[in-house]
């Protein structure tokens, strides 16, 4: 059980009084007792001298007294005293004694044994205070040796006074007191509870205010009228209190600051002490190596993180204490991780020693490898026909200009490439505006039969040439849409020209036009209208399926230059499709030849105005 202050000091004042009135009471009972015991004596003392003169008479005659006599003196003298008295031989036998019967006084036992028989004998007076054997009364007995003459033997007179009078009285001062004793005792307790009070109240509210405080982080002034030093340490608290609310408030701000940054930055932030144990991660950090903070804080970086090159890292800066700056690419999700690590100054355990910061540079050099390889494609496309036309033209000017036939077939091929050239920077510029979003897309109600019917008759006369079988399955039941026309039929011009590059003589492209299911990746999902364009070609392997719509990429180089391919048509595709909020893939088209498949919403979202850039 524990005690609070209050009562503490309560009961420790109580204690402390009680024990001082009961060492009080006790003194001055014995010493009042003491005193009434030294006046009762006295006046036994004076009896007993009495009472040893009456009964000098006896044996100052001639004749020796008679125990009648002797008995009768006793009793007598006994009467006047208002005492016991007893004459003793010095062989202890009882000679005479007022509160025996003449007849009883031979059954007396001898009195050698008494203590105040065996002093008065050896010293000439005695004295003890004991029970009678007699009557059994508490009883003072004082004893003198009566020495009558040289020869003669001497004798013992002792007078007994009973002591329940004396007890009596002791009893009833004793009571008196204690009553004044449980009186004070009372006042005493009275006194402690409100001196206990008055001092521990303030320390309660001290308490009361520092529990409120820890549990609702909330400041509560101790109010207190004392002016003693109880005041003066609530006032110091209420001070101290204010000084902490307001530390405690800018701490709060500077952390909910620190938090807000740390959890909006993008780059990941990891803080480690002088041993490499992690003490903070940010979201972004979470996220780029998959782990939660939980696990992370109070680990090993190198236990945390199996990255070599990042362990390194950490060994060399808190080795060295200078700015280091690397590069890393994580092995499973392939991210290319920017690192810069700085030193934060701190030198003991649980205390900032290290900062990182991670830059995730994987869509930068994913660019960076886009733009090299977009400017190496590029430079590839323009120098193949250049040289080309270059070779002919110096062909021409070396004397082939003079042959008739030579020159014109020269030309024919000039031609040729500078129409490829043409069509390249064309679709260049095409794909840039897109690219760039400097193409608005209309949003206008059309038939998607209408378009499919305009692009067929646009592909017929190429098809015709290599006998292609065109093939149009259109469900009738098809809503109308929203979108632009002209670059829903180049959309789909697109995809049927590269079929009939890549379809055999003979062979079969299918366009087919049906409702399906939701697009789940818009929000809110719309219902779609999914468009396929099938041929019966060589086909797309697995491998090269999720590339074909990125610029230049080209499954068979050799054929797609023979044919007059740019590379930069299906991209457009993908971006146009992509702008009208759907979706567009490739897939196998058993037992051979491609399927593209176009999926388009049929409420396009009205904030796709532009085409979305890659």
């Amino acid at each position: 059980m524990t005690w609070s202050v209050r009562w503490k000091v309560a009961f420790g004042t109580l204690v402390a009084v009680a024990c001082g009135l009961l060492i009080a009471g006790a003194m001055t009972v014995q010493s009042l007792e003491q005193r009434y015991l030294t006046q009762f004596g006295d006046a036994l003392e004076a009896k007993v001298k009495l009472v040893e003169y009456g009964f000098q008479p006896l044996f100052l005659s001639s004749s020796l007294p008679t125990s009648s006599s002797l008995q009768e003196t006793a009793r007598n003298l006994g009467n006047r005293a208002s005492a016991r008295v007893t004459l003793v031989a010095a062989d202890g036998a009882v000679l005479a004694d007022s509160a025996v019967r003449d007849a009883d006084l031979s059954a007396v036992e001898s009195h050698t044994s008494r203590p105040e028989i065996q002093q008065a004998l050896s010293t000439g007076q005695g004295r003890d205070i004991r029970p009678s054997h007699t009557t059994g009364e508490r009883t003072m007995y004082r004893a003198i040796l009566m020495q009558l003459s040289p020869d003669a033997s001497p004798l013992v007179v002792r007078v007994g006074l009973p002591m329940f009078v004396l007890d009596r009285e002791i009893a009833d001062l004793q009571q008196r007191l204690f009553l004044a004793l449980g009186i004070a005792f009372l006042v005493a307790l009275t006194l402690s509870v409100w001196l206990a009070h008055s001092i521990t109240k303030p320390l309660s509210d001290i308490a009361l205010a520092a529990r409120r405080f820890s549990s609702d982080k909330q400041i509560f002034h101790v109010r207190t009228t004392a002016q003693d030093e109880v005041g003066l340490l609530a006032s110091t608290l209420n001070h101290m209190a204010d000084q902490l609310r307001a530390k405690i408030d800018e701490l709060s701000e500077d952390r909910a600051q620190l938090l807000a940054v740390l959890t909006s930055m993008v780059e990941g932030v990891m803080v480690l002490d002088s041993r490499g144990y992690v003490l903070q991660v940010n979201p972004a950090l979470e996220r780029m190596f998959g782990i939660s903070r939980v696990e992370a804080r109070g680990r090993p970086c190198a236990e945390l993180f199996r990255h070599q090159q990042l362990n390194d890292l950490v060994t060399a800066i808190l080795r060295s204490r200078t700015h280091h700056q690397d590069e890393i690419v994580l092995p499973l999700s392939g991210r290319c991780l920017q690192i810069e690590a700085s030193p934060a100054g701190g030198e003991r355990e649980n205390e900032a020693s290290v900062v990182l910061v991670f830059h995730d540079m994987t869509e930068l050099r994913r660019l960076e490898k886009i733009r090299k390889d977009f400017v190496a494609n590029v430079s590839h496309e323009l120098r193949t026909p250049l040289t080309s036309i270059k070779g002919y033209v110096e062909a021409l000017l070396d004397g082939a200009k003079d042959d008739p036939s030579a020159s014109m077939k020269f030309l024919e091929i000039i031609l040729k490439q500078s129409d490829r050239l043409n069509l390249i920077i064309e679709d260049l510029l095409e794909l840039s505006k897109i690219e760039s979003g400097g193409i608005s897309l209309k949003e206008e109600p059309l038939e998607l039969r209408s378009i499919i019917d305009r692009t067929l008759s646009i592909i017929k006369p190429i098809a015709g040439k290599n006998r292609h079988r065109l093939v149009a399955t259109i469900d009738p039941s098809l809503p109308s849409m929203a979108g632009d026309e002209g670059r829903l039929v180049q959309v789909l011009t697109n995809l049927l020209d590269n079929a009939v590059k890549y379809t055999p003589a003979g062979g079969t492209i299918t366009v087919d036009a049906k409702l399906a299911p939701l697009i789940e990746s818009v929000e809110p999902p719309a219902r779609a209208i999914e468009l396929s364009v099938a041929d019966t070609g060589i086909g797309i392997p697995e491998e090269d399926r999720p590339r074909v719509f990125e610029r230049f990429y080209r499954v068979d180089k050799a054929r797609s230059r023979e044919l007059g391919g740019t590379g930069l048509g299906l991209a457009i595709v993908k971006h146009i499709v992509e702008g009208h909020g759907g979706q567009v893939w490739v897939e196998a088209n058993h037992p051979q030849g491609s399927r593209f498949v176009v999926r388009l919403p049929l409420n396009t979202p009205r904030r796709l105005h532009h085409v979305s850039r890659d």
